[in-house]
């Protein structure tokens, strides 16, 4: 019997098409999105700014790697839902000077609603540091990436009488 492995290296392909100096039109497999500045900076504000998309990214890679690894140790997640807070170095954009780390400090507020017990939620903590590649990006840069969890358990369903 022959196993087949899945490509543990593979390339990732996005096109962009650029209309204007502020606005980006990105395609990824058979998905676009619009990436712009706010009116006030030049931009037609049909999308979010590249620096908003990269947090974007955060909180969309914090979602999906919290739920695999959630799903991979046996704990259920009834609800989540995220926000985060970035403090952000702006003289690198403004050319003022080069910023070696733009983005100083980040805060992800991860809201859960769970029935599982402290162990099992702190091991998915624990995972989700291990394997989001965004948050991997961002600390390996040298952004504070702080965390603040709020984990609710479900209400008791009640008994009929």
């Amino acid at each position: 019997m022959v196993t087949i492995r899945p490509k543990t290296v593979v390339t990732m392909k996005v096109e962009a098409r650029c209309p204007s100096h502020a606005r980006t039109d990105v395609r990824v497999r058979d998905v676009s999105t619009t990436i712009d500045e706010p009116a006030e900076r030049g931009g037609t504000n049909t999308g979010p700014t590249p620096t908003e998309t990269l947090m974007a990214s955060l909180l969309g890679c914090t979602n999906v790697i919290t739920h695999k690894v959630a799903h991979k140790n046996g704990v259920h997640i009834d609800a989540m839902s995220l926000r985060l807070e970035a403090q952000f170095d702006r003289r690198g954009v403004t050319l003022q000077e080069e910023v070696n780390v733009p983005f100083p400090e980040v805060t992800l507020y991860i809201d859960l609603t769970t029935s599982a017990d402290q162990a099992a939620v702190d091991k998915v903590k624990q995972e989700l540091n291990m394997f989001c590649p965004v948050s991997k990006v961002f600390r390996g840069c040298g952004t504070k990436v702080n965390e603040v969890w709020t984990v609710r358990r479900p209400a008791a369903s009640a008994t009929a009488h």
